[in-house]
């Protein structure tokens, strides 16, 4: 699965670019060696692409971030938190901001080859640094051409309940035959499916793009419960009383949760010391918190 899914294995106001670059038509790095003696301040700013580290980012005066379509809470339809995150990020940078918004591969790979150390055979990236990462020990070690730091949230599968139609729920057992809403194709949905041996899958309704979608179901009354990321739920039901959410009780899986951060190039050493720098400051003066609140969703620091 990619990373817009569980991991295994708008544009800035005035200010962003919506579509992909161009991927570069030559060596960057190797005119840039050669170059060196005139000194990045008498290099053409063309010189420059995304991808070339804190130098390219302050010359072109954009970041170019990576973020992933269709991920809401995080990013729908250009708006969202990891968008919101994005102007922040170039903003501490004291640049514009170039969004590269991009479907999920099938693998966490693909997606940072793509957007992060190489660029996409259609044509375009690699970004800048590229949001919403996994921040796991396996994942960096067999990619060594990307860094992958700054986890910025926490994320789990839950089950979000109407409380007057289910008021505990300490096993899965308790749903008494009660539907639940879930997409399928999401880990949420394997999980539900394949629970004490498949014992609920008549009562799952799995249809739904996402975890969004099954909460805004559960919200209309059409379902006991709804399952999906945390996020997912609480971007919808938050602050709604008729529902609590809480995490799937009783499931023998060793991995429901995990962090996320943001990925650059191996090399970009110094963009991800500036860009973690500004993570720690959004976080410092509440602004992080603000960015998640907007999406419905209260932020602590992972």
């Amino acid at each position: 699965m990619s990373a817009a899914r569980p991991p295994e294995g708008a544009r800035s106001e005035g200010e962003a670019e919506g579509t992909p670059m161009s991927a570069r038509p030559f060596d960057r790095r190797a005119l840039l060696r050669g170059l060196g003696a005139l000194g990045v301040a008498s290099l053409p700013l063309g010189v420059f692409a995304a991808g070339d580290g804190l130098a390219g980012v302050k010359a072109r005066g954009t970041l170019t971030v990576a973020v992933y379509n269709e991920m809401p809470p995080f990013n729908d339809r250009g708006r969202g938190i990891d968008v919101d995150l994005a102007a922040a990020l170039a903003e501490s940078l004291g640049v514009k901001l170039s969004l590269m918004p991009f479907a999920a591969g099938e693998e966490m790979g693909d997606d940072l080859r793509n957007m992060v150390w190489k660029g996409h055979y259609l044509g375009y990236g690699p970004a800048d640094v590229m949001l919403h990462v996994p921040v796991e020990a396996p994942l960096m070690d067999a990619l060594p051409q990307v860094r992958i730091f700054a986890p910025y949230w926490h994320d789990r599968v839950m089950i979000a309940r109407n409380v007057e139609q289910l008021p505990h729920l300490e096993t899965l057992a308790q749903l008494n035959g009660k539907s639940v809403a879930v997409s399928g194709d999401t880990l949420a949905g394997v999980l539900m499916i394949g629970a004490d041996g498949g014992a609920y899958r008549n009562q799952l309704a799995t249809t739904w793009k996402d975890g969004v979608e099954a909460a805004a179901a559960l919200k209309r009354g059409e379902f006991a419960a709804a399952a999906g990321l945390g996020s997912e739920l609480e971007s919808v039901l938050a602050g709604d009383p008729r529902f609590v959410i809480t995490p799937l009780p009783t499931l023998h899986n060793s991995r429901s949760g995990w962090a996320v951060g943001m990925a650059v190039k191996k090399d970009a050493s110094d963009l991800a010391a500036a860009l973690q720098a500004s993570v720690d400051e959004l976080a410092r003066t509440g602004r992080m918190k603000e960015i998640f609140a907007k999406g419905h969703l209260d932020w602590h620091a992972v």
